[in-house]
């Protein structure tokens, strides 16, 4: 992934954690090690372990990944194994020699026997192999791997709190999932989700808080997500790093929310900011598109533009207009999954790519699980890609690791996560 550099600011560039092994809240973060000579695998794997909990290192060759092992010691090892796997065979050596206890994970495009030798070799040194993963893999298959092993961050679990009390308490906090320019393959933006942080359930999701909230409850929310948003907005301008974020924001509340003493009080104070989406739902928005233009027309001079949310099912009443007052229509989840496959998804997704193009907007896939449904999406002309294949929502800290990581190995600037499609059938 890349991104657009933010003002020069010396606070947290180029460097990683100087502790031996990171942690947060006074906990210890597990730390996995890549090892792929190919920098869009690297960074697919990084994303998702961030996103997961679990700090890492990249490395494309052997030595320099031989050398790490003596200032810092993983938890997880990524091993690829290339046209010529000597290589991975001295790291698992390495490996051996000093005694190492976690876990080594092989991955490769070649044969399975090359991977059982080299496996083999990693049994005899006592080191605790995992079964080798065939390329291409995807990111179900990463998670299945760290959640058995009990490695970062456990489980949501499905608890019920009321969001006035998950309020009130500060529970809420907000995870981030970055936005990707699918034809680039680069980091352009993140989106807010809500989560609570319950002192004896764990992370509880939104279907654990929202449910049944009251409207005043829901502006408090909104309020909150803005003000974190912008806060976080201007933490990862910190590192170099300029994204857009984009907010969840019920046009009920919207509209009842001082948006720009908010945008005004928290937003980065520099020149090149890149601003802030504010997502309303379609059905919420597409019968009362005065009030959208009215909206736009309120925050465009605070750089704050707004987006369609689960785009699609109102296409018809749509279609027929000259121009819609939005910078980004998403594509209603629906439609992108399966959409590389699915012969009623496929056309309906480039129907919907086509009109956002038309009014002007970019139009965004969502809730892209699969790489066959991002290469289609690429192929249509879609502009970005959100979904757990490019990268799972992360907490702010999770989320400034990764970018802090970046800056540091790319001269700040974030390298090609290979769009995630890429990354997983390389």
């Amino acid at each position: 992934m890349t991104a657009t550099a933010a003002q020069p600011n010396s606070a947290g560039l180029g460097t990683l954690p100087s502790e031996p092994e990171a942690a947060t809240n006074g906990v210890r973060v597990p730390l996995g090690f890549v090892l792929d000579g190919d920098s869009s695998i690297r960074h697919f794997l990084s994303l998702v372990l961030h996103g997961a909990g679990i700090d890492t290192e990249e490395f494309a060759d052997g030595p320099s990944f031989r050398a790490a092992l003596a200032k810092r010691t993983p938890d997880i090892v990524f091993l690829n194994i290339s046209l010529e796997s000597a290589e991975a065979i001295e790291c698992v050596v390495a490996l051996g020699k000093r005694n190492f206890a976690g876990y080594v994970q092989l991955m490769s495009s070649r044969g399975s026997a090359v991977l059982e030798h080299v496996r083999s070799i990693g049994q005899q040194q006592r080191i605790q192999m995992l079964q080798p993963l065939k390329k291409p893999f995807d990111t179900g298959m990463l998670l299945k791997i760290i959640h058995e092993l009990k490695l970062g961050l456990p489980p949501a679990l499905a608890a019920r709190v009321d969001l006035d009390e998950a309020l009130r308490n500060r529970w809420i906090e907000f995870w981030y999932q970055p936005k990707i320019d699918l034809r680039k393959k680069q980091l352009v933006g993140a989106e807010a989700f809500a989560r609570a942080r319950h002192p004896h359930h764990g992370i509880l999701l939104p279907g654990a808080f929202m449910p049944g909230a009251t409207e005043t409850e829901l502006i408090a929310l909104s309020e909150l997500a803005l003000a974190q948003g912008l806060n976080a907005s201007l933490n990862f301008s910190k590192l170099g790093v300029n994204l857009r974020l984009a907010i969840n924001v019920p046009v009920n509340a919207l509209v009842k929310i001082a948006v720009a003493d908010i945008v005004e009080t928290f937003r980065p104070k520099f020149e090149k900011w890149p601003g802030l989406i504010i997502d309303v739902t379609e059905e919420q928005i597409v019968t009362d598109l005065t009030l959208a233009n009215d909206l736009t027309r309120k925050l465009r001079h605070l750089n704050v533009h707004l987006a369609i949310d689960d785009f699609g099912r109102g296409y018809s009443s749509l279609a027929r207009l000259k121009e819609l007052p939005f910078a980004e229509l998403k594509l209603d989840r629906a439609f992108v999954t399966d959409c590389g496959t699915d012969k009623v998804n496929a056309p309906l997704c480039k129907t919907v790519i086509d009109l956002a193009h038309n009014f002007g907007s970019i139009a965004v896939g969502i809730g892209i699980e699969k790489a066959s449904d991002a290469l289609a999406l690429v192929s249509m002309g879609c502009d970005y890609g959100q979904g757990f294949l490019l990268g799972q929502p992360m907490p702010e800290e999770r989320f400034t690791s990764l970018l802090r990581q970046r800056a540091a190995s790319q001269g700040r600037q974030l390298a090609s996560v290979g769009g995630g499609a890429h990354a997983a059938n390389a």
